[in-house]
């Protein structure tokens, strides 16, 4: 009310939203989609559904009330341009489990059909033959007069060991930012986005200690890995 009150919901471009704890707050955040696309209906809104994750056992956890899920599916979605969740909440959102690259498309198209024109999973073992990699595959859907087709990417790199925070925040951010900037290449979208990932984490790594400040990306820091994304790993068209 405050933001609508001082006039700072005029001429916004995009919303971005991340974590959110309660059913109060994420219909909140749908009240201020629909006050902001009154006013400009070219708002896009890149939604990064956070509920959960896997830990490093394999097991599946949420981080809100797993009834927030529901909401995502059936009301977020629906609004969203752009969808970037984990393997876990891909798996939430749409009833998949994802263990193959077929399971993962199939979410993919899952995902698709409740709105998003682009669908990004960002951490998923396809396979379970990565070993050490971490892929992220995109989704971009097309509709035409007479037929829907999706044109899928993905894209490996390497994990680096380690704990740190803020890594969706950055990711669900960076793709926000080249698909902006490059609309019609999904391939140099993904490739930027996982380069900047990689290069921050690995500064953040190198640098870090035992505290839990110390594991807080090195964003500052890494300025022109942001502005200038290292193309380090090529994504691979696979549909």
């Amino acid at each position: 009310k405050g933001l609508k009150r001082n006039g700072l919901l005029q001429n916004v471009g995009h919303l971005l939203t991340g974590y959110i704890g309660s059913e109060s707050f994420l219909r909140a955040v749908l009240d201020v989609l629909k006050t902001l696309r009154s006013s400009n209906n070219g708002c896009r809104y890149v939604c990064d559904p956070v509920l959960g994750d896997y830990n490093v056992d394999g097991e599946g956890r949420f981080y809100c009330p797993p009834e927030l899920a529901k909401i995502y599916r059936n009301e977020v979605l629906p609004l969203a341009n752009v969808v970037t969740p984990n393997r876990f909440e891909a798996e939430q959102l749409t009833g998949t489990t994802i263990n193959t690259l077929a399971d993962a498309k199939e979410a993919c198209k899952v995902l698709h059909d409740l709105g998003p024109e682009l669908v990004f999973i960002t951490s998923a073992d396809i396979d379970g033959k990565n070993g050490n990699l971490m892929t992220i595959l995109a989704s971009k859907r097309t509709m035409s007069d007479s037929a829907i087709s999706d044109e899928i990417w993905r894209v490996d790199s390497p994990i680096i060991d380690g704990a740190y925070t803020g890594t969706g925040d950055l990711c669900a951010a960076l793709l926000l930012a080249w698909t902006e900037r490059e609309p019609n290449n999904l391939q140099t979208a993904m490739e930027k986005a996982s380069g900047t990932m990689f290069s921050v984490i690995k500064a953040t790594n190198d640098s870090s200690g035992n505290t839990v400040g110390s594991r807080e990306l090195r964003l500052i820091q890494s300025k022109d890995f942001i502005e200038n994304p290292p193309r380090m790993f090529k994504a691979v068209r696979v549909e």
